[in-house]
């Protein structure tokens, strides 16, 4: 599933072509994705502006001039594609090439007043689209209990500590909690606890001290998180399967991973000299060094 980096590049590539436009069609070619569509979705998208396009934890947000919000997830397969009119300039997110998705997955088309449109599509019918008032934003089930994004300046290693005191489930499993820190799944957590040099199999509460005061350990993990995840978006995220910017084109982060997929490899902190294991937790592989994580 597309973590932060991988949202955050989609972002970043739909908002110039998104941004101040009007949707002026929507085209709906199947009742539903991961959920059914809501039945007057159409009508309260067409005729809309998007005033603002957010990201929250792995959901991407269409401020509407309505008043509403259109609440999308990419889920394990789902990607947009951005298509022009021919002749029109290129800008970032334009789609240049082939993919390799079946275009029979389009499901949702959105014809946008610059003449673009933004193609959603997903073959495993994972992804999400619905339509909520803005005012209801904050309290929607998939968003209420949302932790803090690991990217804004008000996330330290105190609001850190404060999520994982008492907790004695593994460090990397606390860390895909969603209420602890937005947005992280498998493939960063495994890279920030290397490069913080922490066990993914520490127990999350020994990062607080007493009265809930944060550990050098907890400082490391934050900087290490903001590290990676911002190393992410500048390299346009990591191709693992169907990941893709919205110009078509592949992220590159996997090329940088220190642990992640690269079992049986010499660790890459300097004077180690372990060698990067795997290991399942929780269902999922962790990647990491027994030798500098502890």
């Amino acid at each position: 599933m597309p973590e932060l980096p991988e949202v955050e590049t989609v972002r970043r590539g739909l908002a110039p072509v998104m941004e101040g436009a009007t949707i002026r069609a929507v085209e709906l070619r199947r009742p539903d994705l991961r959920r059914p569509f809501p039945n007057d979705f159409r009508l309260r998208l067409e005729g809309a502006t998007v005033t603002a396009l957010r990201r929250r934890a792995k959901y991407l947000l269409a401020e509407l001039s309505t008043g509403d919000v259109v609440l999308m997830h990419l889920g394990m397969s789902g990607s947009f594609r951005i298509e022009r009119p021919a002749g029109a300039a290129a800008v970032p997110g334009a789609y240049y090439h082939a993919r390799s998705e079946d275009l029979a997955h389009d499901h949702v088309v959105l014809a946008m007043s610059s003449g673009a449109r933004v193609v959603f599509n997903d073959p495993r019918r994972f992804g999400l689209m619905l339509v909520v008032a803005a005012d209801e934003l904050d309290a929607h089930p998939l968003l209420r209990a949302v932790g803090p994004e690991p990217l804004d300046p008000g996330f330290d290693a105190a609001k850190l500590a404060a999520a994982l005191a008492g907790k004695a489930a593994p460090l990397k499993a606390a860390l895909l909690d969603q209420t602890v820190v937005a947005g992280l799944g498998n493939i960063y957590v495994c890279e920030a606890l290397h490069l913080a040099r922490l066990s993914p199999r520490r127990r999350a509460g020994t990062l607080v001290g007493r009265g809930g005061v944060p550990t050098p350990r907890a400082v490391a993990l934050v900087e290490a998180i903001k590290m990676v995840l911002a190393d992410a978006i500048t390299a346009g995220g990591s191709s693992l399967r169907d990941h893709r910017q919205t110009d078509g084109t592949l992220g590159l982060f996997q090329h940088r991973f220190r642990v992640y997929d690269r079992e049986g490899a010499p660790c890459v902190t300097p004077g180690c000299g372990g060698v990067v294991r795997r290991i399942v937790q929780s269902g999922r592989s962790t990647f990491f060094c027994t030798v500098c994580q502890k």
